[in-house]
């Protein structure tokens, strides 16, 4: 009967994958706790340069 078969390769390629993903997080949480804080008054590295409001339009829109 070949329908046990595809359901259990099927079964452990969703195991393996879960595996996969729950490494990454843990992986991810120790960058987190490993990364320097920051001070205060010290700007987010993610939003650093950006400028509130309209932002000018590209040179290929200036004509």
């Amino acid at each position: 009967m070949q329908g046990r078969s595809t359901k259990r390769q099927k079964e452990m390629a969703r195991q393996q994958k879960q595996r996969e993903k729950d490494a990454k997080k843990a992986e991810r949480k120790t960058e987190k706790d490993n990364r320097p804080a920051r001070g205060p008054g010290e700007e987010d590295p993610d939003i650093a340069g950006i400028i509130p409001g309209p932002q000018p339009l590209p040179d290929a829109f200036n004509t």
